[in-house]
């Protein structure tokens, strides 16, 4: 029983001398405190000469006390900017204020390296309410700079890559597109691309090339989506079509070979599809102007204006999408362009436009466009084309989708328009 009992108090000792030394940790000198707090202290004259600083601050710097108290001011220590940031700013604040607190300065250590630091100031005054002097607080903040470096460096980057982004984009976008219209003997024909967002490749796309002597083709069509895996299938359309009508130029065969391309590549979890018009342009020599064949697969009608000022949709009630099923309903229509007739194809970027920039509910529309048309007939392609130009730019970030229009106008003989 005695071994176990002096087995036992001989194990008491240790965590009284833990609780002992605990205590004595705790009892620290005020004056401890300060000289070795994990942050700098510096006391003032209201002339800025030191009079009183911590052990702490003097490590950070590598000063020995004699050099500082009584010899220095609080800007010497500081940095040329930094000095000329106290004499401007720092101190006519504080002395206005009374205390100023987490302004970013350097100090200048006695081996000529920077340290930045977080400065708190406060002026102590005396009983009779007079400034007396002023104290000093200096955190530490070089692993905050590194890290607000760093975070500079990852914003650069991340500039640099969406401006590389926003090349790619462009440069993507114009291959999608052809770099000139053909030249149609008595046509006269413009397009415009407007481009909702830089950040994202649209699948809006049109062109106008030749066929067979006295043909040309025409399309205008928009991708289902954004970014790059619309561009794949926009390219894939653009160019399937112009070989389906080299082909078979009869627009309903032409829009029936894309709507089996698009089907076969595109299946299972991520089906993609379009809407699109194709047309035949072919000269009227009996009636002068042009015939032109449309064939639709779910695309907007477009909008004709006549030579007489009235202006209409086209009858085509619209077909199905290409591309979302095996055999596409296609609906074909054929109109006669004469003389100071125009007509406009355009994807519903246009008629889906916010009419305010906030974005709110309300959508241009077919009625508005139609009303547009009234508006602009007669005109030509080009004017048109300047007229749905600054619409677009009207609705500024009211428009959230790519818009691509097409404007064909057969011109009036000279001597017509002359009179």
């Amino acid at each position: 029983m005695c071994e176990t009992g002096e087995a036992a108090d001989s194990k008491d000792p240790a965590p009284v001398d833990e609780e002992a030394r605990f205590s004595e940790l705790l009892e620290d000198s005020a004056e401890d405190l300060y000289e070795h707090a994990p942050c700098g202290y510096l006391s003032t004259l209201l002339d800025g000469r030191i009079a009183k600083v911590n052990t702490t601050l003097l490590n950070w710097l590598g000063y020995e006390r004699g050099d500082l108290v009584g010899r220095l001011t609080f800007s010497d220590l500081l940095t040329v900017g930094g000095r000329l940031y106290h004499e401007t700013h720092f101190a006519p604040l504080l002395r206005m204020q009374g205390e100023i607190s987490g302004i970013a300065l350097e100090l200048k250590a006695a081996d000529g390296s920077h340290l930045p630091v977080m400065v708190t100031s406060t002026v102590k005054t005396g009983s009779d309410g007079q400034p007396l002097l002023i104290r000093t607080t200096l955190f530490d903040a070089r692993d905050r700079r590194a890290y607000e470096t760093e975070l500079l460096r990852a914003r650069q980057e991340a500039d640099q890559e969406r401006d590389r982004l926003k090349l790619l984009n462009t440069t993507l976008q114009r291959t999608l597109l052809p770099p000139t219209l053909a030249n149609v003997p008595g046509l006269d024909v413009a397009a415009h691309y407007h481009i909702a967002s830089v950040d994202e490749v649209g699948g809006d796309f049109y062109d106008l090339f030749p066929l067979a002597a006295g043909t040309w083709g025409l399309f205008l069509g928009d991708v289902c989506g954004k970014g790059a895996a619309a561009a794949a299938v926009t390219s894939l359309a653009r160019y399937t079509l112009r070989a389906a009508a080299v082909y078979d130029p009869d627009p309903a065969a032409v829009l029936a070979n894309l709507n089996t391309v698009l089907n076969h590549e595109y299946q299972g979890n991520d089906p993609r599809f379009c809407t699109v018009v194709f047309g035949l342009l072919t000269p009227d020599p009996d009636r002068g102007g042009f015939r032109i064949t449309l064939a639709s697969g779910g695309h907007p009608p477009a909008l004709l204006m006549r030579a007489d000022g009235t202006a209409d949709y086209l009858p085509n009630p619209g077909g199905q999408l290409i591309g979302a099923l095996p055999d596409a309903h296609i609906a074909t229509t054929t109109v006669h362009l004469a003389p100071g007739d125009t007509l406009l194809l355009h994807t519903d970027g246009l008629t889906e436009a916010h009419t305010t920039a906030a974005g709110g509910e309300d959508r241009y529309g077919d009625e508005a466009l139609l009303d547009f048309g009234h508006a602009l007939a007669p005109t030509n392609a080009s004017d048109t084309i300047a007229a749905v130009r600054d619409l677009l730019h009207a609705f500024g970030t009211g428009v959230d989708d790519d818009t691509a229009v097409l404007a064909i106008h057969v011109p009036r003989p000279l001597s017509e328009e002359q009179q």
